[in-house]
């Protein structure tokens, strides 16, 4: 089964940008598809494989981080592909 996990990492700290980057170089060294815009993080795959490496990066986020939050939305479908028809 295929998903699509969109992400918004944000630190609670004046110096957040550090944190977001390197959890999103690290999404992308899992080769699976990760694709970014200014708001959110989306991440591509096979079930177990995005929720195994999504349980990993936020615990490891999170034990590094005093204050964040983690926003996630999930849809069971790679929508990857998606184009608006308007």
């Amino acid at each position: 089964m295929n998903i699509s996990v969109e992400l918004t990492l944000t630190p609670l700290q004046d110096n957040f940008e550090p944190p977001i980057i390197d959890f999103i170089k690290k999404l992308r060294a899992s080769g699976l598809r990760v694709l970014e815009n200014p708001l959110s993080t989306q991440v591509y795959g096979n079930y177990d494989a995005v929720m195994d490496l999504l349980t990993s990066e936020i615990k490891e986020t999170f034990n590094n981080l005093e204050h964040v939050v983690l926003t996630m939305k999930m849809v069971k479908s790679d929508r990857s592909d998606y184009e608006p028809h308007f």
